[in-house]
């Protein structure tokens, strides 16, 4: 791979990221493919399809219209990129921290593995 590539890699995550702190999930969403998969790390498949993951994220928006994320660290290797972060539901709020491993494929994301 490229380092033009993986750069563009690091930077759609870092949009995805950028729209998921806005909740505007329209643009969001769009950096899925249509058949996304999410699984929790070595478990069950918990999200299949962009239509779920978007009743996910409209849910999770409207419950916490304050979450936000906040990056730890970012590695990248080929087509796979992994992010750890801070996430606050609401100022004083639930925080917690989760490990999103994303697999990239087409230019966008095809699947997230997390473990928190």
């Amino acid at each position: 791979m490229t380092a033009q590539a993986v750069l563009a890699a690091k930077d759609l995550i870092q949009a995805q990221f950028d729209a998921y702190n806005a909740q505007d999930l329209d643009a969001y969403c769009a950096f899925f493919t249509d058949d996304v998969i999410v699984a929790d790390l070595n478990g069950a498949v918990s999200v299949n399809g962009i239509a779920a993951y978007r009743a996910k994220y409209e849910a999770t928006f409207a419950q916490f219209p304050q979450n936000k994320a906040e990056l730890v660290s970012r590695m990248h290797v080929g087509g796979t990129v992994v992010d750890h972060e801070r996430v606050v539901r609401s100022p004083g709020g639930e925080t917690f921290e989760i490990i999103c491993i994303y697999t990239l494929a087409g230019g966008k994301i095809a699947r997230v593995d997390f473990a928190r």
